[in-house]
């Protein structure tokens, strides 16, 4: 049998492995944490469970492709479906936004000024789930795609970026416009930096749906080590790989011949294996964060929203403090509040505080200006009457330092700043390189801030184009 390495047991890394053990190859996945999942972790804090990392789960047909993917490289028994054991919730709505003293759900209710230019925009774009769903899990090169991109790129016309295209869309108020472009931030860069399509993605949400596992985001990592161990593959934790050279996987434990090897580490981060010691040109780095997360002394107000997202009063200085990697005046935060047996079987209220940050390789506490300063903020635009530290019991700081340890430098989040054009087919890094013809990739260095989907359907997409390499 041929043997396959897979380097890092995040998303993509375990989503790989599971189609290669599927198809029957021998693979081994080597992963330098204790823990699979990458920026995807579970923490407990005084008792209480919590899931790091990506919080909300979007295009829920993207995991029924690859659970149809399993299937048909598998044995034919137990189905892929039973095997993960992953039930999916949707959530009341997308979330609810804060913008200049206006609070506002998505979907916009009836009743709301923002409500017709809501269901004009809706009307345009709610309806192409299936479309991106198909761009997300197929093949670039696939002549069943050129429909897609078809009627997208009529849709937006020559506006090529978001910014572009929204700015174009007259009768959107500005409010709105702004809370819909924010999203762009899911990729860590402003709208002038991503393609047209991620103005669609909140109407998108509104219409198909944002989803939650029961147990916590962290059930995905979960099931795909369930479907990667029932394929057979080896999955090592606790074991950081040193160098890659050729067919060839250097570890602190030994060294691994492969006839294929599969990266899912952060880009920056595969290059210093790839060629240790080996200066890189310094390049723009996509946002970090700051996420705060606590298990509660005592539940929020009833009225505080399960997701909220709080805007800064000018997005245009958030978004060119980003690019400066230095700290905004104002930030966009997520506020993630679970009210006890709320998708996660705790017995207490949980809070986290996700903060847009620059990549600048630092440690924060709560005690930082920056941090006690947009804590406070947070409270004020979700209802609290006093700061939300007042509620926090045992509680811990993930920040840019901690996410560079062994993701992207200085902590980003989603790796260097690209060309718009290059979020799309034409991605660099490639899947795979001619020089390396047995060097692929999958995760977030080739499909960064596109969230658990791109992730999933990015690992499928090259693993398919390795599946027939190794045939040949």
């Amino acid at each position: 049998m041929k043997r396959v390495i897979v380097v890092g047991g995040g998303i993509g890394g375990l989503t790989a492995a599971a189609l290669l053990g599927a198809a029957g190859y021998r693979v081994t996945l080597l992963e330098a944490n204790g823990y699979l999942g990458g920026k995807s972790r579970r923490i407990h804090l005084g008792g209480q469970r919590m899931d790091t990392g990506p919080s909300l789960v979007t295009f829920p047909g993207v995991w029924d492709e690859l659970l149809k993917r399993w299937d048909v490289l598998g044995d034919g028994g137990t189905s892929a479906a039973e095997i993960a054991g992953l039930k999916l919730r949707r959530m009341d709505e997308v979330g609810r936004y804060y913008y200049r003293g206006e609070t506002v759900a998505l979907p916009v209710p009836e009743g709301h000024p923002w409500h017709g230019a809501w269901e004009r925009f809706a009307a345009l774009h709610g309806g192409l789930g299936p479309d991106v769903t198909r761009l997300l899990t197929a093949d670039p090169l696939e002549r069943g795609t050129l429909p897609v991109l078809g009627r997208l790129l009529r849709i937006y016309g020559p506006r090529l970026t978001t910014r572009g295209y929204l700015n174009s869309l007259k009768w959107l108020p500005d409010g709105l416009r702004e809370i819909i472009a924010i999203h762009t931030l899911n990729a860590g860069v402003s709208p002038s930096r991503t393609p047209a399509l991620y103005a669609s993605m909140p109407a998108i949400m509104a219409q198909d749906g944002v989803w939650v596992p029961d147990g916590g985001v962290y059930e995905i990592v979960l099931a795909l080590e369930r479907l990667a161990r029932r394929a057979g593959v080896e999955v090592c934790t606790g074991e950081p790989v040193q160098e890659i050279r050729d067919l060839k996987v250097v570890t602190t434990a030994g060294e691994y011949e492969a006839d294929a090897v599969v990266s899912s580490l952060d880009a920056d981060r595969l290059e210093g294996l790839l060629a240790p010691g080996e200066k890189r040109k310094p390049e723009k780095l996509s946002c970090s964060g700051v996420a705060v997360y606590t298990a509660l002394r005592r539940e929020l107000p009833e009225h505080v929203a399960t997701h909220g997202v709080v805007l800064p009063s000018n997005p245009s200085m958030l978004y060119r403090s980003l690019e400066a990697g230095k700290e905004p005046e104002e930030t966009m935060a997520f506020a993630n509040y679970f009210r006890p047996g709320e998708v996660y079987p705790n017995e207490r209220a949980t809070l986290a505080l996700l903060l847009t940050a620059p990549a600048n390789g630092k440690e924060y506490g709560l005690e930082d200006t920056f941090v006690e300063r947009e804590v406070a903020r947070i409270s004020r635009e979700i209802g609290l009457e006093e700061t939300a530290t007042e509620y926090f019991g045992e509680h811990t700081i993930l920040h840019p330092q901690y996410f560079g340890v062994r993701g992207g430098e200085n902590g980003a989040l989603y790796g260097a700043v690209r060309p718009f054009w290059r979020s799309g087919p034409l991605h660099r890094p490639r899947y795979n390189d001619s020089h390396r013809p047995w060097m692929w990739r999958v995760g977030a260095s080739v499909h960064p801030g596109g969230g658990i989907p791109a992730v999933l359907g990015g690992a499928m997409i090259s693993t398919s184009r390795l599946l027939r390499s190794l045939a040949e």
